[in-house]
């Protein structure tokens, strides 16, 4: 079931605008009060390798605990999940598309996934989406997520989370159910080449730690998923994180792991943190 977090929280991979050409996935927080500093880092839920450079090791042993977007040790994750994954109000991937986009969905999920669209047709489009990330890939997935609970655990440290998979997921009722269909329709018609050419774009992108060629790409993305809701998938989020990455910061010297997607932009988590009054500078 973890793995298919990891799926469904990969698609949160779209960026916003960044507002700084420093090239660094990795920030130190520092100021405003905090005793020792506390470090931010610009994960990918997906990768081919999700090996961690030295420097984020180094700021892992320079803080206590680990907090990413989840606490993907909490024992109620799969209960809020399931609660999580369908649509409201009766609402079925059968009424959000014509017969014959839903035939083509059809046969692309059998094809695909080994299920049928009548099984899953209450399921949020955007979930079923999720699950095709696999198929995208010509390699084995692996998390950076993952790789940062490895060394946390290693550590015998704890491992947090910045809000609840209620929380995140509640986006997905947000975002109009009706574009998330369309998008699933887009990606069956394409049989994933579409979407496999983007993910591959995306993860060079990650690489190269450019967050403002990351924002010009996306900017220009044919997946309305990633151009057009930002503030649902990545704004609003940002902004309630602040005053808890504050709390938690003060509390204890953290290393906050989140997605890359919320990096940049005048919203962005190293913008807010700044005008919070926070010191935050990339590490190279």
């Amino acid at each position: 079931m973890k793995k298919i977090l990891i799926l469904i929280f990969g698609f949160l991979f779209g960026l916003s605008n960044a507002q700084t050409n420093e090239k660094s996935l990795l920030w130190k927080i520092s100021g405003k009060g905090l005793s020792q500093p506390s470090y931010l880092y610009g994960t990918i839920h997906i990768t081919c390798d999700a090996t961690l450079p030295s420097k984020v090791k180094e700021a892992m042993n320079k803080t206590n605990q680990l907090c990413l977007e989840l606490d993907m040790d909490d024992a109620n994750m799969q209960v809020e999940m399931m609660s999580s994954m369908m649509m409201k109000d009766g609402v079925t991937m059968q009424s959000l598309a014509t017969a014959e986009d839903f035939k083509i969905v059809d046969e692309f999920l059998k094809k695909n996934l080994g299920f049928s669209a009548q099984l899953l047709n209450t399921v949020k489009p955007f979930m079923v989406s999720a699950m095709l990330y696999p198929k995208m890939m010509d390699c084995p997935m692996q998390s950076v997520e993952a790789e940062l609970m490895k060394i946390s655990s290693e550590q015998n440290e704890s491992t947090i989370g910045l809000e609840t998979v209620t929380e995140q997921l509640n986006v997905f009722d947000a975002i109009p159910y009706k574009d998330q269909m369309d998008e699933l329709v887009k990606t069956a018609k394409s049989d994933l080449v579409r979407d496999s050419k983007e993910l591959k774009e995306m993860l060079e992108l990650y690489k190269s730690e450019d967050i403002q060629a990351m924002v010009e790409f996306t900017k220009n993305s044919d997946n309305a998923m990633t151009s057009k809701f930002d503030d649902e998938l990545l704004n609003n989020r940002n902004q309630n994180w602040i005053s808890r990455i504050e709390k938690i910061a003060k509390e204890n010297p953290t290393f906050f792991g989140v997605g890359a997607a919320h990096l940049g932009g005048e919203l962005g988590v190293i913008n807010l943190l700044r005008k919070y009054g926070f010191t935050v500078e990339p590490v190279h």
